[in-house]
């Protein structure tokens, strides 16, 4: 066992709950211990607790916790750039202090290449089993924690290897992709030089990389804000609340309608709409609530549904 960590203080400004950042699916190997939170940032222990406005981490260095919370983020700008329609205002309301993480690229990617077709709680077995079987192991005093696998690491597997860790077809993607990034024939760092649709671009490159998972990494891994992922919850939702008793409207409209109407801080929109909606809808059901034709000046070119 290492030697015991000394505690930090984060003071931070704005809204935060630690507890929405961790649960509302965006990261998944975090697990609550008592008040507190443990997990890996990167290669780096973290033992994270929110009292009030100040963050408790031991661990890992206080800057690195800050950056990983996102504490730097405008959140009463982001607020105020919302639309203004009872779906979002009731999201807004339910995931008030919720932030956007900055995780590793390569974790982030290999994360939701697993995720396709997959819960949350699936996403975080198979999190916590990949960690477990073939990440680094972690000693700290507050337990024994894992980093996700390296890029190398998983590449030296077996396909059999991944698909003994629950990810059925998803193996041979994250294998691909792994190989593909170990190897130097994709580089992330040149990914993150790029503009966000250039971006977006390059990562669909990868295997198992689809708009949906190019956005997630964009959005959670390279902190690109305007990315606006649409998978099924969201589809459902708009649908269901900014498309009602609209027909043939495709997945493009969909695309254009979630980058224009959501503004500049769309990513986070969507994040309130998902986990909203994840939280309060009935499966298979619809809720109660139904907006009214909303329509926003800030967004060039958005129009009411």
């Amino acid at each position: 066992m290492s030697a015991p960590s000394a505690a930090a203080t984060l003071p931070f400004t704005g809204e935060f709950d630690l507890e929405l950042t961790l649960t509302c699916g965006q990261v998944f190997h975090w697990r609550r211990e008592g008040d507190a939170w443990l997990g890996a940032i990167g290669g780096a222990p973290c033992r994270v607790e929110q009292h009030g406005r100040e963050l408790t981490v031991r661990g890992i260095a206080p800057g690195k916790a800050a950056h990983y919370f996102a504490l730097d983020h405008p959140l009463d700008e982001i607020y105020a750039s919302f639309p203004r329609d009872p779906a979002m205002a009731a999201a807004l309301d339910a995931c008030r202090g919720l932030r956007i993480v900055r995780q590793p690229w390569w974790e982030c990617i290999a994360t939701f290449i697993t995720s396709a077709q997959k819960s949350v709680i699936h996403i975080a077995q198979i999190s916590h089993m990949l960690r477990e079987r073939y990440g680094a192991r972690i000693e700290c005093d507050f337990g024994t924690l894992h980093a996700y696998p390296e890029p190398a690491v998983i590449a030296a597997l077996d396909e059999r290897d991944l698909r003994a860790c629950a990810l059925g077809y998803r193996a041979r993607h994250l294998l691909a992709t792994a190989r593909a990034v170990a190897s130097g024939t994709f580089d992330l760092a040149e990914v993150a030089k790029l503009d966000d649709a250039a971006a977006h671009a390059a990562l669909l490159r990868l295997a198992g990389v689809g708009p949906k998972v190019a956005h997630c990494a964009l959005l959670f891994g390279f902190g690109r804000l305007t990315s606006f992922p649409i998978d099924v919850w969201i589809e459902r939702i708009l649908r269901t609340l900014y498309f009602a008793g609209k027909r043939r409207v495709t997945a493009k409209r969909l695309r254009e309608f979630g980058a224009g109407y959501f503004g500049p801080f769309g990513g986070y929109a969507q994040q309130y709409l998902f986990h909203h909606a994840r939280t309060t809808w009935p499966r298979g059901g619809r809720p109660a609530l139904r907006p009214r034709r909303a329509s926003r000046s800030a967004a060039p070119g958005a129009k009411a549904a």
